[in-house]
């Protein structure tokens, strides 16, 4: 029987690919021996150094990111990696399948929705878990540099040293055999020593028509 492996995976909720993502990886692991552990990381956090050579919208739309990931990181450190994967899920159902683009009503639905404390709202109002948020992001992308984004997936390789890649980025979320198959080549690119990207240009934006919202 094949050694089960622990697939860290950083996310950052208000992301529609990073989302896609996890939706992938959630069914790569029915198929395969995979243990997804949950990381939060922040698209704020990552370009709040070069924020005023952004486009006016990324300066507008970035600092509002800020309330998901604290309240995430909060559950991370309050709560276990089930739970925080539950709380990813019910705020991806709400923000990227639902459409609410107000962190004022899907962050105390989703809670609620994941059974837990709607109290844990005000997390997103005070800095009290960045450093913990700040920790999460910094491993993630310390494993694959500053130039890309979210997600970020980390597995150990022959030698257990823990290796990264951004991505994939995929849409549709593959189903079924689909997804074990985009699994078992990231974990070979993953895993091969000097290997660093492949890469072609978008065509098609997320599309979430085969997910349905369970949470």
């Amino acid at each position: 029987m094949a050694e089960t492996k622990t697939v860290d995976f950083w996310f950052d909720p208000a992301c529609p690919w990073a989302w896609m993502t996890s939706r992938w990886i959630i069914e790569a692991a029915k198929l395969r021996p995979i243990n997804v552990r949950w990381n939060v990381m922040s698209l704020y956090v990552l370009n709040e150094p070069k924020m005023d050579e952004l486009p006016e919208f990324y300066q507008q739309m970035l600092p509002k990111t800020r309330a998901a990931v604290r309240v995430a990181t909060a559950v991370a450190q309050q709560y276990d990696n089930e739970t925080l994967g539950r709380f990813y899920t019910a705020l991806g159902n709400r923000i990227h399948l639902g459409g609410e683009k107000d962190a004022e009503v899907y962050i105390p639905s989703a809670l609620e929705a994941a059974g837990l404390p709607v109290e844990l709202a005000d997390a997103a109002k005070t800095e009290e878990w960045d450093a913990a948020l700040n920790a999460s992001h910094q491993r993630g992308i310390g494993l694959v540099g500053t130039d890309v984004g979210t997600p970020v997936v980390a597995v150990e390789n022959d030698e257990g040293v823990q290796v990264g890649l951004f991505g994939p980025v995929v849409t549709p979320a593959p189903q079924g055999e689909a997804a074990a198959k985009l699994w078992d080549g990231v974990y070979a690119v993953a895993t091969t020593p000097g290997f660093y990207e492949l890469k072609r240009s978008r065509t098609d934006g997320p599309n979430f028509d085969n997910l349905t919202a369970d949470i």
